[in-house]
């Protein structure tokens, strides 16, 4: 009888793949409930704001400025950040502080978009804006869940980091940037 003493040590073939179906089955739930659910555009809470999309607008860019945060810590624990060859101690839980905060941020964000207005398709930068936000939690889904896989290649976190900063650039761009640019009305 023999056994392979470096088993462990090699590469989970089907790691990868467990990533993409979860992150392909949370965007799709997500985008299947909220094309099911229309929604009446009703808001159940502002949160103080003054309205729904003045929610969504201001939360969203205390994300995204959270990614910057993100960003930079990564690429200084990672050793990419010039200038910086050993990162302190405190920037991991600065890092996962920070994320942890940001994901906040988007729940209310998620739930208004899914329950009060739906998958839309009006726009091009409202389908883009309403893809966008089902990719968001894929691929929170996916980095959480390769942050515990062991066997995954090493460039598999930093670039699902990367996708999600990316997304969450996106769903910036698509929705609050356009929000703030509106003069008097707002339409969505």
């Amino acid at each position: 009888m023999s056994t392979d003493a470096r088993a462990p040590d090699r590469p989970s073939q089907w790691g990868l793949a467990v990533l993409g179906a979860v992150g392909l089955a949370v965007a799709a739930a997500l985008a299947a409930y909220a094309e099911a659910h229309p929604g009446d555009g009703a808001a159940l809470t502002t949160l103080g704001f003054s309205s729904l999309l003045q929610m969504k607008a201001w939360l969203t860019t205390a994300a995204a400025a959270l990614v910057v945060v993100q960003v930079l810590s990564a690429l200084a624990m990672w050793g990419r950040l010039p200038g910086v060859r050993d990162a302190p101690a405190w920037v991991s839980g600065l890092h996962r502080w920070t994320g942890t905060v940001a994901f906040l941020l988007t729940l209310p964000v998620a739930f208004h978009c899914v329950w009060s207005l739906g998958f839309e398709d009006s726009s091009t930068r409202v389908l883009v804006h309403s893809v966008a936000g089902c990719v968001l939690y894929g691929v929170f889904a996916a980095k959480m869940l390769a942050l515990r896989l062991r066997g995954l290649p090493s460039g598999t976190v930093p670039v699902l980091g990367g996708l999600l900063a990316g997304v969450i650039v996106v769903l910036w761009f698509s929705s609050a940037l356009w929000f703030f640019g509106q003069s008097g009305t707002v339409s969505y």
